[in-house]
């Protein structure tokens, strides 16, 4: 993907800066630690919470149509309102909401790239202030979006047609089996392993040391390096789907892959089927 395709996806520390003020720009946190935001935020900013504010507790589930429009209009968000999504962990929260947000339709959404780790190690301008949203009429979002998501029987297609490239974002640990969740986590599964056939390339593989994305180029070689090529469906998953989200972004956006979806049941939904196939291993 050229410049150009970057730049409609994702924003600098520094464009963000001097678009703090902009009336047409909504920055949103979303982080793993629900508390960062409340520590010093971007000003202007709001924050979401992935545990309350988007998902369904009830059903395990993304946002309802009907619920995502309600968030969006309480944030005071048009469908003309370009949305800068950004947190910690370099972003996986921002991408699964990003993936959400692109799932229902909205037609200007971005990361900031590196997150809020790159605007802190700038020593960019923080604020503690509480958001206030102006008022705007509701929200109409588009309906969902199916090809952007996998769900289990998607998944079992794959595995036995061969007709996708699985890539499992975990860790190396998790990928083998060694792990079936990181330390502190409390989301978890029954087995560990992974889907059989998947390519292990860890969701943290794809940045820099400073949390921003790799080039295209770099990208490229890392994932035709496991066969994960754009000639080819691809279907990302992780533990929760917040890690796949993020490779979703990469392979759909950063390299224009025509056909990737984010499997967000992930291994907590696949390790805890009875009778499931699983690989364990390298």
């Amino acid at each position: 993907m050229n410049d150009k395709g970057r730049e409609d996806v994702l924003v600098d520390t520094a464009w963000a800066e001097a678009h703090l003020t902009d009336p047409n720009v909504r920055f949103v946190e979303v982080d793993v630690d629900t508390y960062s935001y409340d520590e010093g935020h971007l000003p202007g900013g709001l924050s979401w919470n992935w545990t309350t504010e988007l998902s369904d507790t009830l059903t395990r589930d993304i946002l309802t149509k009907e619920a995502f429009e309600a968030r969006m209009t309480a944030a005071g968000i048009e469908r003309n309102t370009t949305v800068v999504l950004y947190g910690d962990n370099n972003n996986w929260f921002a991408a699964w909401a990003f993936w959400q947000l692109k799932i229902y339709g909205h037609p200007d959404v971005r990361l900031m790239d590196g997150g809020r780790r790159k605007w802190l190690a700038e020593g960019r301008p923080l604020s503690l202030d509480p958001f206030t949203a102006r008022k705007v009429g509701p929200y109409k979002a588009t309906d969902a979006d199916s090809s952007l998501r996998a769900l289990l029987p998607d998944v079992v297609d794959a595995v036995k047609k061969r007709s996708a490239g699985l890539v499992d974002v975990r860790s190396p640990a998790e990928f083998k089996g060694e792990l079936l969740s990181p330390p502190g986590l409390p989301e978890t599964c029954q087995r560990g392993g992974h889907v059989p056939g998947a390519r292990s390339v860890p969701w943290g593989s794809v940045c820099r040391e400073d949390g921003t994305f790799k080039s295209p180029t770099e990208l490229t070689a890392l994932y035709s390096a496991v066969g994960i090529t754009a000639d080819r469906p691809a279907i990302a998953y992780c533990r929760i789907g917040e890690r796949s989200s993020h490779t979703w972004f990469a392979l759909k956006y950063l390299l224009g892959f025509p056909d990737v979806r984010n499997y967000d049941g992930s291994w907590t939904e696949w390790g805890n089927l009875v009778a499931a196939p699983i690989e364990k291993g390298a």
